[in-house]
């Protein structure tokens, strides 16, 4: 008997198999996938879009067929005349399940609206951008004085501003003349200076006085999330900060799974290249709306990206980079035109991307060196950037170390069965009562605690949805002080815990965090397989920061700077109970919140820093993990939890984590005994 189609769900990771014929908003609803759904599935609303991917997934070990889904049908024939569907989309409740097929669920077909936390932190900068507003008198044409409007333009730019040799585009020239004319030759000229004076070009020109403003855009364009901060070039003020899902995610959700795309499938990475692109100007619509600007006057951005991000927005393939020597096209800061990036804001708006440091140390991990400044330390402080591809600084004033490495999306929620991204509903912070061994849990979106009277009114909006990164974290690691969660990553049986929230799932044991079938939610659980891909992802950052420490000859570092968006939301002493970092005293982790985007912002608002970056870089040490062989033995010393070698003696004076493991009964601590086979 052929066995059922295998649908897999992007962004979530949620797959099932079904009969060929079946809808794939039946699918979805089946699996507790996030799609909308107004009209019941008669094709009317059009909330249930989705979009099926096409080729070689190599992450899922699949090949995709075009076929895939049934064929196009008259209800979205006569949906896409009416209304229109982008390109690549389906409606979910038309299109049927023929073969093996991966869909994405778009952000705006999902209920509950992914929350991107990458805010805009409180920073004092300097403000000195490189796009800036001139007022000025023009002289007259005059019979006796035969030079053009534009040699008279920029002779008041230089007398009466010291602007030397300013130069202007075709669109400048096209819609000069008039404009000085209704100025009654009084104009306002927005100038593009370039980073060191050099080269000052018109970006736009205004009759007479404009009181008004020109903005900025600094951009992290993550693996995961691309957020936005509009700026105001004049004040330095964020007017509006805006996220979406990177819509590369429906061909992998983390790096190499995208570089194996555009391997094995010709044309992947120009379809790469134009999702993002995509996906950035739907964003900057977005914030333009939010902030009620006309993106017009956008003339300046900054981009941060990891590698991988980086060439894929150029429009270059990144083959290179999925194999040793892991080489980039450049690792210098690029300066080019808006347009050369198909980007929908001013026509001629400058962009400017930070250096790489090295093959898989990018732009972003430049950005968070601008923003922390681990080479003017006094001490030595370790800085880790976490997120789907995690990038690692060691430093003081004596030198700086970087690396990456490849946590995977668990840590987003992703490839956990129950966790997704931070949307309202999902539990974010978890706590274990000592006694009862029983969970109670905190949603986004509800500031109750989940025992409090009141709780269930207060959610019944969202419910209970699933769990986020943050929340993943703190869940594993009270299962680890409770007792809950031996340190080799086993759950015990309900006798050896002692609690009645866990069960036997398979040949192993899950824990149940919250039944919401009930009331018509989702059954909420931690399994093994979920602790092990904790494990993975947790075990790749610390041997990361284990493998900088040892290559600047010390065994523990003075403080620990938690950076990126998802670093705000992470507790310290769970973090270091599941070992994710190395053993300081907890009032020396701090967050530096989306330290990324901050340095994106400073090298948008302060063209000295820009060269300040350029140069720092050059200083920067990159240590490739993929070639160390000390990365191994960390990695696998790092999988217990918090580790099998590492005491963690700061850690230990402030938490009694049990020492009993579950798969031999005995008393030994993470490498005793022989594991269990998981199921």
């Amino acid at each position: 008997m052929t066995e059922n189609p295998l649908v897999i769900f992007t962004p979530s990771g949620k797959r099932g198999r079904f009969p060929v014929g079946t809808p794939v908003l039946t699918a979805a609803r089946q699996l507790g996938v996030d799609l909308d759904s107004v009209c019941g599935g008669r094709g009317i609303c059009s909330k249930c879009q989705i979009t099926p991917g096409v080729g070689d997934f190599a992450k899922h070990g699949l090949h995709v067929e075009a076929d895939a889904l049934s064929a196009w049908n008259k209800v979205e024939a006569r949906y896409d005349e009416k209304r229109g569907l982008k390109a690549g989309r389906r409606l979910g409740c038309q299109a049927t399940v023929q073969k093996d097929v991966v869909i994405d669920v778009p952000a705006e077909s999902q209920v509950h609206r992914q929350v991107v936390r990458k805010r805009a932190e409180l920073r004092d900068i300097v403000i000195n951008p490189s796009t800036k507003l001139y007022y000025v008198e023009v002289k007259e044409p005059d019979m006796h004085d035969p030079s053009g409007d534009l040699e008279r333009l920029r002779d008041a730019l230089h007398d009466q501003w010291e602007l030397e040799n300013v130069a202007a585009d075709l669109h400048i020239l096209q819609e000069m003349q008039p404009v000085l004319r209704k100025g009654d030759w009084k104009v306002t000229v927005a100038i593009h200076l370039g980073d060191h004076e050099n080269n000052p070009r018109i970006m736009h020109i205004w009759p007479g006085f404009y009181d008004g403003t020109i903005y900025g855009l600094a951009v992290d364009l993550g693996s995961t999330t691309i957020a936005a901060h509009l700026c105001d070039l004049q004040t330095g003020e964020v007017i509006a900060s805006s996220g979406v899902m990177n819509p590369q995610i429906r061909f992998g959700e983390d790096l190499m799974s995208r570089v194996s795309y555009s391997m094995m499938n010709a044309g992947g990475a120009a379809e790469m290249t134009q999702a993002v692109r995509e996906g950035m100007n739907a964003l900057f619509t977005q914030i333009g709306i939010e902030a009620n600007i006309d993106k017009s006057l956008i003339v300046d951005a900054v981009f941060v990206c990891n590698p991988v991000m980086h060439h894929l927005l150029l429009g270059i393939d990144p083959f290179e980079l999925g194999q040793a020597p892991f080489a980039l096209a450049t690792s210098n800061a690029l300066r080019l035109r808006a347009d050369d990036l198909d980007l929908n804001i001013h026509e001629s708006a400058r962009v400017y991307l930070l250096p790489c440091i090295a093959g898989h140390v990018g732009a972003d991990a430049a950005a968070v060196a601008l923003s922390e400044h681990p080479n003017h330390s006094d001490d030595l402080v370790l800085i880790v950037d976490v997120g789907t591809n995690a990038e690692i600084l060691l430093g003081n004033r004596e030198k700086v170390l970087a690396c990456s490495s490849p946590t995977g999306p668990a840590f987003e929620g992703a490839q956990i069965s129950s966790g997704q991204r931070a949307a309202p509903g999902a539990i974010e912070r978890v706590e274990i009562d000592p006694a009862t061994k029983l969970p109670r849990f905190k949603v986004i979106g509800c500031d109750m605690w989940s025992d409090e009277d009141g709780f269930e009114a207060m959610i019944a909006q969202t419910g209970v949805t699933g769990i986020c990164g943050s929340g993943i974290i703190e869940m594993v690691a009270e299962m680890r002080i409770h007792g809950i969660l031996d340190a080799p990553g086993l759950i015990g049986s309900p006798e050896q815990t002692g609690s009645a929230a866990v069960f036997a799932d398979g040949r192993t044991y899950s824990y149940l965090v919250y039944d919401g079938t009930p009331l018509g939610g989702p059954k909420i659980t931690v399994t093994n397989r979920d602790i092990r891909e904790i494990q993975m992802a947790k075990a790749a950052l610390y041997s990361g920061a284990r493998l900088l420490m040892d290559k600047f000859g010390v065994e523990k570092v003075d403080r620990v700077v938690l950076a990126g968006a998802f670093g705000a939301h992470i507790s310290n002493k769970h973090a270091m109970v599941l070992g994710m970092i190395p053993d300081v005293p907890l009032d020396k982790v701090t967050s530096a919140g989306n330290a990324a985007g901050t340095g994106a912002r400073i090298a948008l608002l302060n063209r000295e820093a820009r060269a300040e970056i350029e140069e720092t870089v050059r200083q920067i040490h990159k240590v490739e993990t993929a070639i160390e062989p000390r990365f191994q033995e960390h990695f696998v010393n790092a999988s217990a939890i918090p580790n099998a070698v590492d005491p963690f003696p700061l850690l230990r004076s402030i938490v009694d984590l049990p020492t009993r493991t579950f798969n031999s009964g005995g008393e030994a601590e993470g490498r005793g005994g022989r594991r269990r086979r998981r199921g």
